[in-house]
């Protein structure tokens, strides 16, 4: 960012002002993931349990990331109108006691339905815009590494989930696995984000308290960017909507069904975990480097080329579950390419809609993912139940996946945006 009639704030100090930040911001986003990063695990002991088919189970699923796709604008509104703290802090309490919640399932659909839809309503206080927000809110300079390192707390959770939710689950039932996931991850996150988590609204807030002045936060806070108006007419937007739906659509129904993909071709639970698991380091690495290209080179061409690559997991998958070898590189191509879509689309929705109106935009982006996440995984239920087998639905991955990176690639340059706004931001920013 740059000050105005003043020096330019380096890396380092945006840094040494923003960390905690971003490590609280990290922990929250992660607790988001737990129930989807998670869901494959339930899968079969739930299944097993309650006779139902995997439609019936990945319904609920679906149910929750609907839900939250329809909520997220409303609540991109009140990020932008009261910032990402107020939000973020009770939906952390709320999350944990949803997730807690379905260790009570009793083998009713319209109760695991109501669970799902309540988790729904109450994550997306939690979901991707609240965290992202706050992130590129604070950080110019080094946007792209600070949002990587946010948005890789959904790799660690897909890093440690899968071992931590099969032991709990293989020592003391599905049930308590999913009490002690809610409990374990809930508590540590409330805490990082009550001790750090303080966005731009807050600081600013904090700034003119020290000033002795009273003036709201949505005045002082001139940032640039189009208006909600000009944001839904922007082809450049809507290209990364669209790119942004088809790919998570297809690798979220992915990453919900590979432990069954792979167990049903012969790989035991716990290999299957560990397996799921090397996705999460390929995921942790891609967001890091992903957030390091962002920041030098164009932005679409990096974002455009990653997001395409997940096309490839698909048509390793669809020859090569006999192999070890290629499973392992589908494995670790999809987490590398496949955790780097949340970040991919708040930079560039940063960078084509400015910060202005960015809750709402990116509100609107994560209603999207929401909606993809929520049919992905019921498209891969209905493509393994009625065609008995999930080579259709690879075979789909493999054309979105490629065609969404081409949308993406094919883009044109970012707009500049006035730097008075900006300016202004900065200076209450860090006081």
């Amino acid at each position: 960012m740059v000050m105005s009639g003043a020096r330019r704030f380096s890396m380092t100090e945006e840094w040494r002002l923003g960390w905690k930040l971003v490590l609280a911001a990290s922990f929250g986003f992660s607790f988001f993931s737990v129930m989807l990063a998670g869901a494959g695990l339930f899968m079969e002991p739930v299944m097993k349990e309650f006779g139902w088919t995997k439609t019936e189970f990945s319904f609920g699923i679906s149910i929750a990331t609907i839900t939250t796709a329809l909520l997220s604008t409303p609540f991109g509104i009140l990020v932008d109108r009261f910032g990402s703290r107020r939000v973020a802090l009770p939906g952390i309490i709320l999350t944990f006691l949803s997730c807690a919640a379905f260790s009570l399932a009793n083998g009713s659909q319209w109760q695991w339905w109501g669970l799902w839809l309540a988790f729904g309503v109450v994550a997306v206080s939690i979901k991707s815009t609240v965290w992202t927000a706050a992130v590129l809110g604070v950080f110019s300079r080094d946007k792209g590494m600070a949002l990587g390192l946010t948005l890789a707390g959904t790799a660690v959770a897909a890093l440690l989930v899968p071992n931590i939710g099969n032991a709990l689950i293989e020592n003391f039932g599905w049930r308590a696995a999913y009490f002690w996931l809610a409990l374990g991850w809930g508590s540590i996150t409330l805490l990082m984000c009550w001790l750090f988590f303080y966005d731009v609204h807050d600081r600013a807030a904090a700034t003119r308290k020290q000033q002795g002045t009273a003036t709201a936060a949505p005045e002082t806070l001139n940032l640039p960017g189009l208006s909600v108006p000009q944001a839904y007419r922007d082809w450049a937007l809507w290209r990364v909507a669209i790119s942004n739906f088809v790919v998570m659509l297809l690798t979220m129904g992915l990453s919900i069904h590979m432990f069954p993909i792979l167990t049903e071709a012969g790989i035991s639970r716990g290999n299957a975990a560990l397996l799921t698991s090397l996705g999460g380091i390929a995921g942790i690495v891609g967001k890091l480097l992903t957030g390091w290209l962002l920041d030098r080179y164009r932005p679409n061409w990096i974002g455009g080329i990653t997001l395409g690559a997940a096309s490839l997991t698909f048509a390793l998958l669809i020859v090569g579950l006999q192999s070890p070898v290629l499973i392992v590189i589908a494995i670790l191509v999809n987490g590398y390419a496949g955790g780097t879509k949340t970040q991919i689309t708040g930079f560039l929705t940063a960078g084509y809609g400015g910060m202005k109106n960015f809750g709402v935009i990116y509100g609107f982006m994560a209603a999207l993912m929401a909606l993809a996440s929520g049919l992905g995984p019921l498209f891969g239920g209905l493509a393994y139940d009625y065609a008995g087998g999930y080579e259709p639905f690879l075979i789909a991955g493999t054309i979105g996946c490629a065609l969404g990176g081409l949308l993406i690639v094919s883009m044109p340059r970012y707009p500049v945006w006035e730097k008075r706004g900006e300016a202004k931001a900065e200076a209450e920013v860090f006081g």
